[in-house]
């Protein structure tokens, strides 16, 4: 997805789904991760709170994918 509109049109729980599956192929676990029930319809997705190893192996991922 490369445009605000594609982003848009994208549902909280597919959002959850396909970070849950990305996070899994990356040997990372975010045991909170859903969709946020408050406030209600605001379709912001909850990824809650990790271990500080977890963290780390997040941020190195992302930083690989970034470069």
């Amino acid at each position: 997805m490369d445009s605000s509109h594609e982003l848009e049109a994208v549902t909280p729980s597919r959002v959850v789904e396909s970070l849950r599956e990305s996070l899994m192929a990356a040997g990372i676990v975010l045991p909170s991760l859903d969709i946020d029930p408050a406030p209600p319809g605001s379709g912001l997705v909850r990824l809650g709170n990790i271990r500080p190893n977890v963290a780390m192996k997040l941020a190195q991922v992302v930083k690989r994918g970034s470069t």
